[in-house]
């Protein structure tokens, strides 16, 4: 769990859970607590990529609506790139 002071990304609209927990890679097996910031957008990372890969697998043709979903996943990767490296290599990379 990061001790660094995070701040909610402008660019994050989602909710935002009061409290943090573990998570599990679901791959890999390795654990990692997250607080509670970091669990709101790990959810999101996680939740826009099962939609994104759910449009490709409808061969959905790319709209704005996809491409702004694509554009946050970046966002929240980045973010766990910058504000917690840890969790990013265990949870994400």
């Amino acid at each position: 769990m990061s001790k660094r002071k995070q701040k909610i990304p402008k660019w994050f609209n989602g909710t935002v859970y009061k409290k943090g927990t573990t998570v599990q890679n679901p791959f890999s097996g390795e654990k990692y607590k997250l607080n509670a910031l970091e669990l709101s957008i790990y959810d999101f990372v996680m939740g826009a990529n099962i939609f994104l890969e759910s449009a490709y697998d409808r061969q959905e043709k790319p709209n704005k609506k996809l491409q702004k979903i694509t554009k946050d996943l970046y966002k929240g990767l980045d973010w766990f790139k910058e504000h917690n490296a840890e969790a990013y290599m265990i949870l994400l990379d």
